[in-house]
């Protein structure tokens, strides 16, 4: 398993999906800053990697989530992993977005979604988890059933395990930032005080001091 997600971590890495930048932080829409940025879109671009990603997400559905039934992808970056991996799969694919339509059914969940299925949520990334734990209440509300959640990547924010656990959903990611740093650094990205500094930001985001 750690081998895994090593594998995916050093993938993220190389294709510049993930950037570190312990001195020159980015900062979040929340106005956290932040010393890692995240974009897994450009997984679409490279083929191969689209190819590994998509078939460690089945993989990963199928151990964690066997009696799957629906992949569900969340608007606008699950979509296209959910359609990789529903196609993977042979079953059926939904999408949820962030809220429903203005004009024609006013539909909120794209695709068909009988009550009582049972499905899995799909999305590139996981924060703080509320964005995706919103897809899942949109799902529950049609009375399917959610079986869990799987991402790409998760940054193991402490709020994230809290939100989680609060819904009683279970969640499970390829990779996550203790591996993603430690690849860092083995491949040489890193030193080992950038290695703390970002250590020192998933502890606590909201008072990490850089510089």
């Amino acid at each position: 398993m750690l081998q895994d997600k090593t594998a995916i971590a050093k993938l993220l890495l190389e294709i510049g999906a993930i950037t570190l930048q312990p001195t020159k932080p980015f900062t979040w829409a929340s106005g956290i800053k932040s010393p890692i940025y995240t974009d897994n879109r450009l997984i679409m671009s490279y083929p191969a990697a689209r190819k590994q990603v998509t078939k460690a997400l089945a993989a990963h559905i199928l151990k964690h989530f066997p009696t799957v039934q629906v992949i569900a992808g969340t608007a606008t970056a699950g979509i296209p992993h959910a359609a990789w991996v529903a196609a993977t799969l042979d079953l059926p694919m939904i999408y949820v977005r962030s809220q429903a339509k203005d004009h024609g059914k006013k539909e909120q969940i794209e695709g068909c979604l009988a009550a009582d299925t049972r499905v899995v949520v799909l999305d590139d990334l996981v924060s703080t988890g509320a964005s995706v734990l919103k897809t899942v209440r949109t799902v529950q509300q049609k009375q399917a059933e959610v079986l869990g959640v799987v991402s790409i990547f998760t940054y193991e924010l402490a709020v994230s395990l809290s939100q989680f656990n609060a819904a009683q959903i279970p969640f499970h990611a390829l990779t996550d930032y203790t591996s993603l740093i430690d690849t860092a650094t083995q491949l040489g990205d890193i030193d080992q005080t950038q290695k703390q500094q970002l250590q020192q930001w998933c502890a606590d985001p909201e008072h990490w001091q850089f510089g």
